[in-house]
C-alpha cells in the first residue's frame, strides 16, 4: 500500500510540497557581450552549463551563431561602437557580463584620438547602454547580476595603455556607482579584474612584444607580460567564467561593488 503523500510511481502527491526551483544562474537569462571568443566566450559556454538562458552577442556573426548553437541560446550581431546598434539588443535580461574590448597599445604623445574614443565607446559607453537598458526589468523582478568582466588594469596602470587603463577604470566606477543604486532591489553589480589572459587579444600582444624586445615569442609572457605577477602563467579563459558564474550563484548574494582580482598576486605587491 502506498501512502496518501506519494503516487506509485514515486511522483509527489497531492499533498507533497513542489521541490525547490534550482538555484540562479538556473533559469535566468544572461547577456554576454563579446561572446564569440575569449573570454566572453567561455562565459557563454559556463552560464549555458549552469542552466542559464544566453544570449551571445557579437560583432561576429559566425562566431556568435557557433557559440549560440552550442550553448542552445540565441546568437546577437552587434558593434558594441555603434549606439543605434546597442540599442538593439534585448533589454530582458536577468544576468549582463560586459565582456567586449579591445587593445591599443601606443605612447600617449602618439595615440590615435579616434583609436582612443573607440576603445571608450566599447568598453565603457556600450557597457553603460546594456546596463541602462536591462535595469528596469531586473528591478522589476527583485534579481539580477551584472559582472563586468574588467581586467588587473583597472586597478593599476601600464604604460603605453591610455585608453585600455582609462577604460577599465572608469567601468569600475560605473560598477560602483550600479552597485550602490541597485542593491534595494535585489541587483548585484560586480567586477572581475584577470591579469593577462590566453584569449585572442592577448597572443597577438605576444607577437608584438616579441618584435618589439627582440625575444622569442614563449619567452615574452614570464619576461615581460608576468612581470609583476607571483603566479607565472596565463590565466585560462574558463577560470574567469568559473568567477562569473559564482558571481551571478546564491552564494554571492552580499557581494556587491567589490573587484575581485584573478591576477596572480600582481595587486598584492
Amino acid at each position: 500500500m502506498t501512502s496518501p503523500a506519494s503516487s506509485p510511481a514515486g511522483r509527489p502527491g497531492p499533498h507533497s510540497p513542489e521541490p525547490a526551483p534550482p538555484p540562479p544562474p538556473a533559469g535566468r537569462t544572461a547577456l554576454v557581450t563579446g561572446g564569440a571568443s575569449g573570454i566572453g566566450r567561455a562565459c557563454a559556454l559556463a552560464l549555458a552549463a549552469a542552466g542559464a538562458a544566453v544570449r551571445v552577442v557579437d560583432r561576429s556573426a559566425e562566431g556568435a551563431k557557433e557559440v549560440a548553437e552550442l550553448t542552445g541560446g540565441s546568437a546577437h550581431v552587434a558593434d558594441l561602437s555603434d549606439p543605434d546598434e546597442v540599442a538593439g539588443l534585448p533589454t530582458d535580461n536577468d544576468i549582463v557580463v560586459n565582456c567586449a574590448g579591445l587593445q591599443h597599445i601606443a605612447p600617449v604623445q602618439d595615440f590615435p584620438p579616434e583609436r582612443f574614443s573607440l576603445i571608450q565607446r566599447v568598453m565603457v559607453e556600450a557597457p553603460f547602454l546594456i546596463i541602462r537598458g536591462s535595469l528596469p526589468h531586473m528591478y522589476e523582478r527583485g534579481w539580477g547580476r551584472i559582472v563586468n568582466i574588467s581586467s588587473v588594469h583597472g586597478l593599476r596602470a601600464s604604460p603605453f595603455k591610455a585608453a585600455y587603463v582609462t577604460a577599465k577604470h572608469a567601468l569600475e566606477g560605473l560598477s560602483k556607482v550600479v552597485a550602490l543604486e541597485a542593491a534595494a532591489h535585489g541587483v548585484t553589480s560586480n567586477c572581475v579584474n584577470p591579469g593577462y589572459v590566453r584569449t585572442p587579444l592577448v597572443e597577438a600582444q605576444l607577437d608584438e612584444q616579441a618584435e618589439v624586445h627582440g625575444i622569442p615569442r614563449d619567452e615574452v609572457a614570464p619576461r615581460i607580460l608576468l612581470q609583476r605577477t607571483a603566479v607565472k602563467r596565463l590565466i585560462e579563459p574558463e577560470e574567469v567564467a568559473e568567477a562569473a558564474v559564482w558571481l551571478c550563484g546564491p552564494a554571492s548574494a552580499h557581494l556587491t561593488g567589490v573587484s575581485l582580482p584573478l591576477d596572480g598576486g600582481w595587486t598584492a605587491g
